[in-house]
């Protein structure tokens, strides 16, 4: 398990000798290298550069034939002048490298060009190149005749301003340093401008993000003049006790494991393939893959043992494998719900297994007024919902629906499933079906029932337990779909997924009788702080994996009122990658020096393996020792399952 630090520190030499100079392009033979950092004037010696360089660089990227002499700017700012070309030009110039090696201890930098101008242009018709008319395509970052790649959260870019660097991912894991001081700032704030203008189509104006934000969520569009006190309070309200330290936030190396974890392995049965993992909080946790589910035992050190194995049996046979697995009833029953058709998560209805005779005892319908519907997902009505006994509701979401199913009768009978010649059809009992595209994804529940809902378009909804009708607070999207979601007990935080990046949102607001609040149960007005983002590093995104999507981000597992998650876990590709909350929420964590815009934290542990993973969730609270900071770490990939729990001696 290795630190999000791992390989970036690596200085980017600029020795002559190095034989990865062989590398650069030819046209830069004609200019010397600057000489190390260490050797260079200090900051305030270099803060322009002079005209004998400009005119150099200038003359030689004229030689190249690049537009650089065009402001790079999709949105400059009115009455200001362009630069000219020579100005432009040595804004423009950069040392390009190349990170090769992947993790190997040979792993390293080399230089790619020794000179390049970094723009951005919009994509024409890649049909045409000889076109010269106005492109009104994305916009695209261009390095030198190297790079051409749109401009989206899949750079993921990170800035380092001190260093005048900026990384990224494009094939490959590359670096830019700018030559002149000023080019570092101009480049990133057209890169936010070029950003904005690909997120939400329109310009990266005033005017453009009032319409995308609105007034409420100016902190969302402007982070630098929002209101950080929010997250002051929670980090002062939320510190670890005595007794329990936070994980550390840095490792030197990148390490299979760090050393305060202990590894416990379980194979799975052979033709088992995971496909799902549902964590129960009582005894047992279940694997569910191709042909059934492998039922283990919950230890304070993880989940191993091999119980008994519950062989999809009964009903329908056209029964295919489960996406999703849902523990009810004191955890003795479990919903599997199987996509109608293949590539979409739609379901006609779901499949009520008794895991104590391992037979599938029913196939609920989904239906509404006599019609039947389709569900995208289910889930509990509470966090610790599949731990009571008599719980016989679930909540339901679809595209355009939000909804609360019984599996009882209109008379609050248990329907008797063995008399029903016909698959019985669940109950509708609260809910509403939306006119307009919502496109829901994903939802979760909160400790009282408050529903948080995630969307194609990027927005997150909250809605209290007594109305499915009108959210209470919905919270703007930031470009990307939200893929799932899922919320703290006490409701006041919630972890939105994208496939580039986690967000982290407070809920948390002050009413007009100057009482506590969340967005579940009221208005949250204008006082609402930016979010947090929590982001891989170029180079661990790309290790990650061809499969590199961020998937299932999750909070530790707490059921009970007054304890606090302690740690975020999310899935990418070959790697969990784990965050420790409370830091997450200090705004003077290192982490957030110098950025500009929504901060960004980087300072997470991974845990490699060599498959891609299933899932990656904590176990539930109860299973902590005393002297360790969390519960274990279940995580599964498709033929293993391991547990990570935290060695008390440390």
């Amino acid at each position: 398990m290795g630190g999000s630090h791992s390989r970036e520190d690596l200085d980017l030499s600029d020795s002559e000798d190095d034989d990865s100079a062989s590398h650069a392009s030819d046209a830069s033979s004609d200019f010397a290298t600057p000489p190390p950092s260490s050797a260079r004037p200090k900051p305030s010696a270099v803060g322009a550069a002079t005209p004998a360089s400009i005119d150099a660089i200038d003359r030689h990227l004229r030689s190249l034939h690049l537009k650089y002499t065009e402001p790079i700017s999709p949105n400059p700012s009115p009455g200001t002048n362009p630069p000219d070309g020579s100005t432009a030009a040595a804004l423009n110039a950069v040392k390009l490298y190349l990170h090769i090696g992947g993790s190997s201890p040979s792993a390293r930098w080399i230089i790619s060009d020794r000179l390049a101008a970094a723009s951005f242009v919009r994509s024409g018709d890649a049909s045409d190149p000889d076109d010269d008319g106005p492109a009104t395509g994305p916009w695209c970052l261009v390095v030198g005749s190297k790079i051409r790649a749109r401009v989206g959260p899949e750079l993921q870019l990170k800035t380092f301003p001190t260093q005048r660097r900026i990384d990224f991912v494009a094939d490959g894991v590359w670096a830019i340093k700018f030559l002149h001081a000023d080019g570092y700032p101009n480049f990133y704030a057209k890169y936010q401008s070029c950003l904005f203008e690909n997120s939400y189509g329109v310009a990266a104006t005033d005017e453009g993000r009032a319409k995308v934000f609105g007034k409420d969520f100016a902190a969302w569009a402007r982070p630098e003049d929002g209101d950080e006190s929010i997250w002051e309070d929670a980090t002062d309200g939320f510190a670890p006790s005595p007794n329990r330290s936070p994980m550390p936030s840095r490792s030197p190396m990148l390490k299979p494991l760090m050393e305060d974890l202990r590894e416990y392995e379980e194979p799975v049965e052979e033709g088992g393939g995971i496909q799902s993992l549902a964590l129960g909080a009582l005894d047992n946790s279940f694997l569910v893959g191709d042909s059934g589910i492998q039922v283990v035992r919950n230890f304070e050190h993880g989940i191993h043992g091999k119980g008994m194995s519950v062989k999809f049996s009964g009903g329908s046979t056209n029964f295919s494998t489960p996406k999703k697995a849902l523990l009810m009833r004191a955890e003795t029953n479990m919903l599997l719900m199987s996509p109608a058709t293949d590539g979409k998560p739609h379901a006609k209805g779901v499949h009520q297994l008794d895991i104590e005779t391992g037979k599938v005892v029913s196939e609920w319908k989904f239906g509404k007024d006599g019609a039947d519907i389709n569900m995208r997902d289910i889930t509990n009505d509470s966090k610790g919902a599949q731990m009571d006994p008599s719980e016989s509701t679930f909540l339901g979401l679809d595209d355009n629906r939000l909804c609360r199913w019984d599996m009882r009768d209109r008379h609050g009978i248990v329907q008797n499933l063995a008399s029903t010649a016909e698959s019985p059809v669940l109950q509708w009992t609260q809910g509403h079906q939306f006119s307009r595209g919502t496109n829901f994804q994903c939802f979760a529940s909160t400790g009282d029932g408050s529903i948080v809902v995630g969307s194609l378009d990027g927005k997150i909804r909250l809605y209290s337990k007594s109305s499915m009708r009108m959210a209470k607070t919905a919270f703007p999207g930031l470009g990307s779909p939200i893929t799932h979601v899922d919320v703290t007990y006490d409701g006041k935080w919630i972890l939105g997924t994208t496939d580039t990046y986690l967000i982290l949102i407070c809920t948390i607001f002050i009413d007009k009788d100057g009482r506590e609040k969340t967005g579940f149960g009221g208005r949250m007005g204008n006082r609402i702080a930016a979010p947090r983002l929590l982001k891989l590093t170029p180079l661990d995104s790309h290790l990650a994996g061809q499969n590199n999507k961020f998937r299932e981000g999750r909070f530790s597992w707490v059921t009970e009122n007054g304890k606090q998650e302690r740690h975020l876990v999310v899935t990418v590709g070959k790697y969990s990658v784990v965050w420790n909350f409370l830091q997450v929420k200090n705004s003077h964590h290192e982490c957030y020096r110098g950025q500009e815009g929504l901060k960004s934290c980087y300072c997470y542990k991974v845990i490699p393996k060599d498959e891609s993973i299933v899932a990656s969730r904590f176990m539930h609270e109860k299973y902590a020792v005393s002297d360790s900071p969390e519960a274990p770490l279940v995580v599964a990939t498709p033929m293993k399952v391991t547990s990570f729990s935290i060695s008390s001696k440390h």
